[in-house]
């Protein structure tokens, strides 16, 4: 259809312009054979006009494939207007009548050497979109002779041309070498040969990822950059997007390329525009940011992404969509820019909206007051949808910025005494946050919220309020009556309001247990007994079994201290965000997902410079830029970890493989809650009442293999002369690493007679948790099964846990479990700290222990030595800390051989004034790169060791490890 379209507006330029609406008006019948008589008419002119009937039929979509022979024959002709529209009809019929269009493959051929260039152009453009098997073939040898052409209108035809052969037959063009003569024309000295080139090289690259068909070097970028001032603005946009698949050598030819590209920021053309900044995005990671021209960048970037917002509203929410993800990654951009992300009266929703989320993402401390001022205003807004984001947002100001948190809360309460409806229950809600966020200093305000509790009728405020009124029980003098009021409605309240319903009045018990005992009674029967909710009723009997056996410890669980919330909750994940970078100004970047998401086949995943990859094979720079993300890869705290090792999904990642012989015991169906929650609950004597039904999603699926065991690692030789550390000739892999020893994780007077000590090692890349499991009760263990709760890097057991059964009485047995970091992560505190139940015939036991982060120090961690001084530089130094190492006597020799057992890599050794440096670095599972100077001075027992990271809570840790390697 676009091809027709680029004819009939060509068209145009012939003949009657005004007039050609006539040949679409017609109705009359049977005129297939009239027009079969004009087409073969001796008068040229009567039969242009009949091809012209011909094609307004076809476009109302009329068939008249009977006329093809009769439509073909008019093709010998000098008439370009005449040869146009029978090429339009051979376009459209071709593929119907396959036999038929052969007999236009000697026309071809000869209109690809007419003396005129636009016939030329318009046969090979012809034969492009002819999608016909069969001649094919016929057409490579004009196509050849058009690429070569003299005219460069003819080349950049055929260019595209190849493009469209490739996608009907791949394997003939690369037969007839047509791949390798685009590749010339990246050389033409025309700039929209190169453009067109470009563009039909990008496009077969697409469809075949793994072919390498641009090979982009710094010749083949400077040619780029060359033809991209004199090409129009279509060629522009092919070149830039080719630009932003390369990947510069280093930071000078990053600026290089930055400053030829910046003068298309000023485009006319949005598109362009927004295809230069999607380069300069990604060659920003290259450059310094101490370095001058970084922050001329960033000046010069600001004024074209405005000046989009002035455009018609459709493109404003094109260039908002892309801004969102532009702020997220440098938000220094447009720090300076609020004003133009305020809303105006007359712009659309989905534009209000947009704009919203952006002044959140900017608001500081230097902008906040005006930012509140304009929520504020937005709040009293007639549009509802409107009015509850920017009511939000105001929420999000307090968490994101402290200092405004007073004001934010402030400004909720003005709002609230409003009393418009659902502007008082959105306030209720981010209260709740503000609260989450800053405990214990803004509660003098809960009195006014629960004047308004009547009118809460949505879920989400009506639940908010319960946790405000379970939460500060204490504080509340009618905590038990307001709590009462919802639960007159229990059963018609949404899942959501009945589990916050039912947690705050077990808070309210723990805290006034007198005057409460039957208001938890009524709840938590309602809660076992009257629901058929599998996940109310479980966690109803949990509660109830907390409380009747062990209130001390309910209370320890239910009122635990929770962690602060996260400030952005709403970030894009780096990964994701890095790959929606390289695709600014596309459709991906206005759904923020990924192209694989939405289209099928394009699985291709592209990243920023330094994002992927081992360090060894990348540049200093990129390897600084890239690491800028790793901090991302330690999660910030969310949730009630108490809660999650209560309701554990006690089911193994799935892993490859078939399922391990355990002397004849099936672990595959085995349900570690033993049936629901029957083995929590204890025997049916006990006074719980009401059928215990289990969820059946809880346990299953124990078979899993234990993860393979990487290849053993073969050891670096050494460098000889030309060694610039000095490392004495090269250390090969150590024979074994550092193993703590075991100490006692489960005593087995609170495991009812199980006792489990324990360490971890690594062992040939693998981590292990080495276990004795002792069985001190009077009756046999059988049944084991084991799983981990969230924790900071992901570790999961890699398969079922093997024990010997049955475990007799007395009888100890030693189990080794691999584990691997594929498991759920949340931050714990302490960062190494891993929560574990463990489950035989008897009961399920929970306890917790810490890893030494060593473990998790990978065999690639040894940085080269640019790379280790270019990351040294780019960390800043608040991330620095440093330990001292005291009464340890090794010689630096022996301590980096040591270290080295625990993947702790020395990379340079010096000595300054007696005093032996060693630099170092180490890799941890999850990507984070920790660098270290560990500094001995001869006949002194204490070191003291510096180190840097772009996630400095891992420092603690790290030094931990160092200093029980050394002394071990």
């Amino acid at each position: 259809m676009q091809e027709w379209a680029n004819q009939l507006c060509e068209n145009r330029q012939f003949g009657s312009k005004m007039t050609d609406s006539k040949y679409f008006t017609t109705t009359k019948k049977g005129e297939i054979f009239e027009l079969k008589a004009e087409l073969n008419s001796d008068k040229k002119e009567k039969k242009k006009e009949a091809v012209k009937k011909v094609i307004a039929s076809m476009t109302v979509g009329k068939d008249v494939s009977a006329l093809f022979p009769d439509v073909v024959n008019c093709m010998q002709t000098d008439n370009l207007e005449l040869k146009k529209l029978v090429y339009l009809y051979l376009m459209n019929y071709a593929k119907s009548q396959p036999d038929m269009a052969i007999m236009a493959v000697n026309t071809f051929v000869k209109d690809c050497e007419d003396p005129n260039p636009l016939i030329r152009a318009l046969a090979v453009r012809t034969m492009g979109c002819i999608r016909v098997d069969k001649i094919t073939e016929y057409l490579c040898e004009p196509l050849r002779k058009c690429l070569k052409d003299e005219d460069p209108y003819v080349r950049k035809t055929a260019a595209v041309c190849v493009a469209k052969l490739h996608d009907i037959n791949a394997q003939l063009v690369e037969d007839q070498g047509f791949l390798d003569t685009l590749k010339d024309l990246i050389s033409d000295s025309n700039p929209m040969v190169v453009a067109n080139a470009v563009a039909a090289l990008s496009e077969i690259a697409e469809s075949h990822p793994n072919s390498n068909l641009m090979d982009l070097n710094p010749q083949t970028m400077n040619k780029l950059l060359t033809a991209l001032n004199e090409c129009t603005e279509w060629g522009q946009i092919f070149i830039l997007d080719c630009l932003a698949n390369y990947t510069p050598r280093d930071d000078r030819e990053s600026q290089s390329i930055c400053e030829r590209v910046t003068p298309r920021l000023s485009h006319a053309n949005s598109a362009v525009v927004l295809s230069a900044v999607k380069v300069l995005m990604k060659f920003m990671e290259m450059l310094p940011k101490d370095l001058d021209y970084y922050g001329t960048l960033l000046k010069k970037l600001a004024p074209p992404l405005v000046t989009l917002l002035s455009a018609e509203p459709e493109l404003q929410y094109v260039a908002l969509r892309n801004i969102n993800l532009i702020v997220q990654r440098r938000p220094e951009i447009l720090k300076h820019e609020m004003k133009v992300f305020f809303v105006k009266y007359n712009d659309p929703i989905y534009v209000k909206l947009e704009k919203l989320d952006i002044m959140i993402r900017l608001a500081s401390q230097a902008n906040i007051a005006q930012v509140l001022a304009e929520l504020k205003e937005y709040a009293t807004e007639v549009d509802v949808d409107f009015v509850r984001k920017a009511v939000r947002a105001i929420g999000r100001c307090a968490i994101k910025v402290e200092q405004s948190a007073e004001r934010c809360v402030s400004t909720l309460l003005d709002l609230i005494q409003t009393k418009v409806n659902y502007v008082v229950q959105e306030a209720i809600v981010v209260i709740k946050d503000i609260f989450r966020k800053y405990p214990n200093k803004y509660e003098s305000v809960i009195a006014t919220l629960c004047e308004n509790l009547d009118s809460l009728d949505e879920p989400e405020a009506r639940a908010a309020m319960i946790w405000i009124v379970g939460e500060y029980a204490e504080r509340i003098d009618n905590a038990d009556e307001l709590l009462e009021s919802f639960l007159e409605g229990f059963h018609d309240e949404s899942t959501q309001v009945q589990l916050q319903l039912r947690t705050a009045i077990v808070k309210l018990f723990l805290k006034k247990p007198t005057e409460t005992q039957e208001l938890v009674q009524q709840v938590l029967s309602l809660a076992t007994q009257d629901s058929d909710n599998p996940d109310l009723r479980d966690r109803g009997y949990i509660y109830w079994r907390l409380l009747s056996t062990d209130p001390v410890a309910a209370k320890e669980v239910v009122l635990a201290e929770k962690p602060l919330i996260s400030e952005e909750t709403d970030l894009i994940e780096p990964t994701l965000l890095e790959e929606l970078i390289c695709h600014i100004g596309t459709l991906a970047s206005v759904y923020h997902k990924p192209p694989s998401a939405f289209v099928e086949g394009r699985g291709q995943h592209k990243r920023l410079p330094g994002s992927g990859g081992s360090a060894e094979s990348e540049s200093p720079d990129a390897v600084s830029a890239g690491a800028a993300n790793e901090v991302a890869a330690v999660i910030p705290s969310q949730g009630d970890l108490l809660g999650d090792l209560l309701n554990l999904d006690l089911t193994p990642p799935a892993t490859t493989g078939p399922p391990p012989h355990s002397g004849g015991m099936q672990l595959g169906a085995m349900d570690l809650l033993g049936g629901g929650l029957d083995s929590l609950m204890g025997d049916e004597s006990e006074p719980l009442g009401g059928d215990l039904g289990g969820s059946p999603a809880m346990g299953a699926g124990f078979g899993a293999a234990p993860a393979a065991m990487p290849p053993a690692f073969s050891a670096p030789v050494s460098g000889g002369l030309e060694d610039l550390f000095d490392l004495g000739g090269g250390v090969g892999m150590p024979l074994g690493s550092f193993c703590p020893p075991k100490t006692v994780w489960l005593p087995a007077m609170k495991a009812k007679g199980l006792e489990i000590s324990g360490t971890f090692v690594r062992r040939a890349g693998v981590i292990q948790m080495e276990m004795t499991i002792t069985n001190k009760a009077m009756s046999v263990m059988t049944g084991f099964a084991i799983q981990f709760n969230r924790n900071s890097f992901g570790l999961a057991p890699a398969g079922p846990i093997q024990v010997p059964s049955p475990l007799s009485p007395n009888q100890n047995i030693e189990v080794s479990l691999p584990l691997n970091t594929v498991g759920p992560v949340m931050k714990m505190e302490p960062l190494n700290n891993l929560q574990v139940a463990i489950k035989n015939n008897i009961d399920v036991f929970y306890f917790s222990c810490q890893y030494p982060i060593s473990v998790l120090f990978v065999e690639d961690g040894k940085m080269e030595r640019q790379v280790f001084l270019a990351t040294w530089k780019d960390i800043a130094n608040e991330n620095e800390s440093q330990f001292q190492i005291k009464d340890c006597h090794l010689n630096s020799d022996t301590a980096s051989n040591k270290l080295q057992t625990s993947n702790i890599f020395t990379i340079a050794k010096r000595t300054v004034d007696g005093q032996d440096m060693l630099y170092q670095s180490m890799k941890l599972t999850n990507g984070i790169w920790v660098l270290a100077e560990l500094k001995i001075q001869a006949g002194n027992p204490n070191y003291t060791v510096s180190l840097k990271c772009r996630a400095p809570e891992v420092s603690q840790c790290v030094f931990q490890s160092y200093e029980a390697v050394l002394k071990n």
